[in-house]
């Protein structure tokens, strides 16, 4: 065990806070539709931020959460309430609070704390805690037990350490896609330093890779969307795509090969991995942050002949996080939403799952009231 780890303590032995109920939206069973709910969330300790909740966008995550499919890993726990791209209102400060007041718009996104003593927590990268982060839904709550309840409700206590600073320059319901989705393609594109002069290629144009589009966009690189949909082609040009090429076609990909510095690969349904390896330059990398359900095969000389790299990413850390927003102020970019009412989350499941939205969905938590 780590010297980090050895410094957690087996339990919180602090007094728990007091707690107020707060009306959600809660999956009860894998098959089930989501209906009303209320949660406890703590009255707001010294260092706590509470926030009334205006939007919270809906991940593809949160459909595999409430139906069980990732119970291999991630068991839910039932009631389930979702959501991890929230943006809302402080409405009530902790007393050693510096960086809120009461009114200012701020965020929450895929976690609400990490152990904050190991190695990555220390360097800023609390989404690959070694002690494993505190999801936003779906964790274990540390604080009151059980687990953690997510952003389809009307309000959240998070420590401030972990909750995000809007801009006034950002519409705060397309802010809110960029919680996730945002971060989760900002995050690699940033880290393998994507930037003027490299050719880059994002995979797919659903939640993720329209973002991707429009960050590789914005860094300066030239951008080819690779799509199965023809349909798909205007939009991703408007995003910010230089080209778009229609990826059953194979010898416009053929044309490709060893001529991109980075492939960012956002599909989560299973798919050819190897078709987009051999687009790769000398030194080239793709990095995967859709996560299809079962292993892709590799053909290995993909990688060896050019000395390519396979890489995957998660979200980003706080830090990345808030640089991420304030870039997207600076930018203006945000998600391109569509926003409905927590009575219609049923419907937009069924919507998410035949891929029926351009390209998130956000959920106007007044509707709740």
């Amino acid at each position: 065990m780590s010297e980090a780890a050895r410094q957690i303590p087996s339990e919180d032995i602090s007094p728990k806070p007091q707690t107020f109920p707060a009306k959600a939206y809660a999956a009860f069973s894998p098959t089930t539709p989501l209906g009303p709910f209320a949660v406890a969330r703590r009255t707001p300790r010294p260092q706590d931020v509470q926030i009334e909740i205006l939007y919270c966008g809906v991940c593809h995550s949160d459909l595999h959460q409430t139906r069980n499919e990732w119970d291999n890993v991630m068991p839910t726990v039932y009631p389930c309430v979702p959501g991890h791209e929230i943006v809302g209102r402080v409405v009530k400060t902790g007393r050693d609070v510096k960086k809120f007041k009461e009114g200012d718009i701020a965020a929450v996104g895929c976690m609400v704390d990490s152990c904050r003593v190991c190695a990555n927590c220390l360097a800023g990268e609390e989404q690959y805690c070694e002690n494993l982060m505190t999801l936003t839904y779906n964790g274990q709550d540390k604080i009151l037990g059980g687990v953690t309840y997510g952003g389809y409700t009307e309000s959240i206590v998070v420590d401030e350490a972990y909750v995000l600073r809007v801009g006034n320059k950002l519409d705060p319901a397309g802010a809110a896609p960029l919680l996730c989705a945002g971060i989760t393609t900002y995050s690699p594109l940033h880290h393998w330093k994507v930037g003027k002069g490299q050719k880059v290629g994002i995979v797919g144009l659903g939640g993720l890779g329209h973002m991707g589009v429009k960050f590789a966009h914005a860094f300066g690189a030239h951008v080819v969307l690779f799509t199965t949909s023809p349909g798909k082609t205007a939009d991703a040009l408007r995003l910010g795509a230089d080209e778009v090429v229609i990826s059953k076609d194979d010898s416009a990909m053929q044309k490709l090969g060893a001529t991109f510095d980075f492939i960012l690969d956002a599909v989560s349904a299973e798919h050819d991995l190897n078709a987009y390896l051999s687009l790769l330059k000398l030194n080239g990398t793709m990095a995967l942050v859709g996560a299809p359900p079962k292993p892709a095969p590799v053909n290995g000389f993909n990688l060896i002949m050019k000395r390519r790299s396979l890489a995957g990413s998660a979200i980003g850390g706080i830090r990345e996080t808030q640089d991420m927003l304030n870039f997207c102020a600076e930018k203006g970019i945000t998600s391109d939403i569509e926003l409905i009412s927590i009575q219609q989350i049923n419907q937009a499941y069924e919507r998410l799952l035949k891929g029926d939205v351009k390209y998130r969905f956000v959920i106007d938590m007044a509707s709740l009231k």
